[in-house]
């Protein structure tokens, strides 16, 4: 058998400072009791990290914070809380606790392979799907993004950032993305154009955010961050760059973060993903969540019909055959149908899908 390895002195120090953190929260959650809380509170989750939580207090906006009651089984950004303050200081600066969380009126989720199906932030109105010109514009993602918009009934806006660089492209890449662009507003969809780095666009989207509840999404690399410190300065949120050897943006915010507007509202700043899941709706949700193929559903010859090019009598090819249906939808939709397959993991309902 082998000889254990000596652990260093910074490694002991930074254990038993782990330990000693684990027994504070313990002893916190233990020895909270009326006695040493304020009255109920009203307020707002503004990040949360860990067992605890940033609170913004619903009279003064002052920020707090707080450790998270074991019996919350879920919360996360734009959660609304009730929450009490330490009527005097803790040792590990505490300032409050979170003791219950009040219904959702809407919830942006997404599946994670590992840990089931996490959400994002509560009770948004407006969604802001950043595509880019680099690292990649990719329409197959932001497909999947409007699906996730449609399916709770959240209203989507479509923005192209980095927009001053769509000139310096090839021909055929700029007009690929000004002929995906168009498409998304013959359907209905919003779409703008902006550059952190000129500030185009910027006076467009401040008024679309005004008197909302928004939340910013994208992959990473598309430049959220840049977007969100152009719209809000004063916060400085990280930015990072594109990876000269993948060509993919690097993670930058990592943790969604509640920020708000002068002009009224709240912005919230998601975390950058790779790709955006939905192995956890059913394949006829993801059809009915493309809008533009809604006149079409139901209407096959055969009721278990897949929408594939072999497929006898079906309402969405001859659409996309007349010029109805746009075909580049249509192929999105399949994309999606396969990695749904491919991506689900084989349990049910993974662990951890309740954080």
């Amino acid at each position: 058998m082998g000889k254990h390895r000596k652990l260093n002195k910074g490694q002991l120090r930074r254990m038993r400072a782990n330990q000693q953190k684990r027994l504070q929260q313990v002893e916190l959650t233990q020895e909270v009791d009326d006695a040493s809380l304020g009255a109920a509170e009203s307020g707002v989750i503004v990040s949360r990290f860990g067992q605890h939580a940033i609170v913004a207090a619903e009279t003064s906006h002052t920020h707090f914070r707080c450790h998270i009651r074991r019996s919350i089984e879920s919360l996360v950004c734009g959660d609304e809380v009730v929450w009490r303050r330490f009527t005097s200081q803790t040792e590990g600066g505490e300032q409050g606790v979170i003791e219950a969380v009040q219904e959702r009126k809407s919830l942006l989720s997404r599946p994670d392979y590992y840990d089931g199906v996490k959400p994002v932030a509560a009770n948004i109105d407006q969604i802001f799907i950043i595509s880019s010109v680099l690292p990649a514009f990719s329409t197959q993602i932001i497909d999947r993004y409007l699906v996730a918009c449609e399916d709770i009934d959240i209203t989507p806006v479509i923005v192209l950032n980095k927009a001053d660089l769509l000139s310096e492209q090839p021909d055929a890449i700029q007009a690929e993305i000004e002929q995906a662009l168009a498409m998304y507003e013959a359907i209905g969809y919003q779409v703008v154009r902006t550059s952190a780095k000129t500030q185009g666009g910027l006076e467009t989207i401040q008024k679309l955010l005004q008197d909302h509840v928004s939340i910013v999404v994208g992959q990473s690399g598309v430049g959220k961050s840049s977007l969100v410190n152009a719209l809000l300065p004063e916060i400085d949120a990280d930015v990072g760059a594109i990876s000269t050897n993948s060509g993919l943006g690097q993670h930058t915010t990592t943790v969604a973060t509640r920020y708000a507007l002068p002009q009224g509202g709240f912005l919230i700043d998601s975390p950058g993903i790779r790709e955006f899941a939905l192995w956890h709706l059913d394949e006829n949700r993801v059809a009915w969540c493309f809008i533009d193929f809604r006149p079409f559903l139901g209407r096959c010859k055969f009721r278990d019909c897949k929408h594939q090019p072999q497929d006898p009598g079906c309402a969405l090819q001859e659409a996309a055959e007349t010029g109805e249906l746009h075909p580049l939808r249509l192929y999105n939709f399949h994309k999606i149908i396969e990695s749904m397959a491919s991506t689900k993991p084989s349990r049910a309902m993974p662990r951890g899908s309740k954080k």
